[in-house]
Formats: structure tokens, sequence, C-alpha cells
């Protein structure tokens, strides 16, 4: 693809490489039309267990594609649910339901939930899970955009103008509800999209999360 992967853009440090918040939003937007193809629109639902910014490749006009379905797996549109035998996925975007069963049933909300954890990523330009950084209680992203979300300063320490602000604000409030660690509770990837046809004042803050054993 000529734009690589969404990686490189949202991890770079290089001025060059850093996408606009309207860019931002757009391949946020196109990620999720593409999931809800999987999830919805095939004769056999695809549940594709490896959402991440390394499987989003972007075209000329950055346009998301979403790759690599090697850990993919069909689910009949009938049912919900997908038998799995082991976990699958990458490390930090794997939703709690694939390690253990007593959350919930593997489906595409566990695609939902990687999405979430990629959405947060886009938002703070960095890692979910970072090693070296000077306050502990920023170590885990999205505990830290969560309790900081009502607040400018959390807001400016992604980069973000009064102008965008409302932008990067309906993609935390949307991912923040993507990564409930009960699958109940998640959007499906269709109310997704209507989350980000609504304006911020008509999104509900989700309840805070336990994430402490999954970090």
């Amino acid at each position: 693809m000529p734009n690589n992967s969404l990686d490189k853009f949202i991890y770079s440090e290089d001025p060059k490489e850093i996408l606009g918040w309207d860019k931002l939003y757009a391949i946020a937007i196109g990620i999720a039309r593409g999931l809800e193809y999987l999830h919805h629109s095939c004769n056999t639902r695809i549940v594709h267990f490896d959402i991440k910014p390394q499987n989003i490749l972007l075209d000329k006009d950055f346009s998301p594609k979403i790759a690599d379905f090697g850990l993919a797996k069909l689910c009949h549109t009938k049912e919900s649910k997908v038998s799995m035998t082991g976990a699958r996925g990458t490390i930090g975007f794997i939703a709690p339901e694939v390690h253990s069963r007593t959350v919930g049933v593997v489906s595409t909300k566990s695609d939902v939930y990687s999405y979430g954890m990629m959405l947060l990523e886009m938002v703070g330009g960095r890692r979910n899970v970072k090693s070296f950084v000077a306050k502990s209680s920023e170590k885990y992203f999205p505990d830290w955009i969560y309790d900081h979300f009502a607040q400018d300063e959390g807001m400016q320490a992604c980069d973000v103008t009064s102008e965008t602000a409302e932008v990067a604000r309906k993609m935390t409030l949307v991912g923040l509800w993507c990564i409930q660690v009960l699958p109940i509770y998640r959007p499906t990837i269709t109310r997704v999209l209507e989350m980000f046809e609504r304006s911020l004042d008509e999104l509900d803050m989700p309840p805070k999360q336990n994430f402490g054993g999954l970090v």
C-alpha cells in the first residue's frame, strides 16, 4: 500500500508522519465500516481476531484496508459466538473473553474490543501499555485517559486543540465503550458507527473498568 500501515503514523515522532485529527477520524470510521462488513454483510460472518494498527493498510488517499486474516475465524450468521480451542491475537489488543470464557463468549464483539484499544492508541499517539513513563499512573493509557477525560489537561496531552477537541473526545469515548471488560456491555460495530454520527453531548460516559488483571 502507498502509505504503508497505520502504526507508522500513530507511533511516529516525525512531524511529517503525524496525521491530522480529521484524517484520523475518517480512518477510524473507515475501519469500523470494514469490520461491519465482515461481521454483518458477508454470507458467513468473519471475526478477524487481530485488529491492530499494524494490520490496517492505508492507500494513497489514506483510506484504510483491513489486512492479515491469518487468525480469522468464520461464524455462521445464525450464531453469535465463535468456537475456539485457544487464545489468538496480539497482546494488548486481545479481548478478555478470548483468554477466559468466564468473562463471556467469544464473538464479533471480541473484534470490537481490539478496535477500541486501537482507537485509544490513535488518540494517544502511543502504545496503550508503555513501560517507560515518568509516572506509574500513566503506564496504562486506557486507565489514564479515563481519569483525565473530563479535564482539559487530559486532551492537551494528546495534542488536541480547541478546534479538534470534540473529534478526539468522541474517539476516546467510543474507544472506552468498546473496551468494556464484559462483552455484553460493548457496542456492536454497527452501534459504534451510530455513535460516531451522534454529537458528543448525546454520548454517555461508560463505567470505568478494572484493568488491573489485563495489563
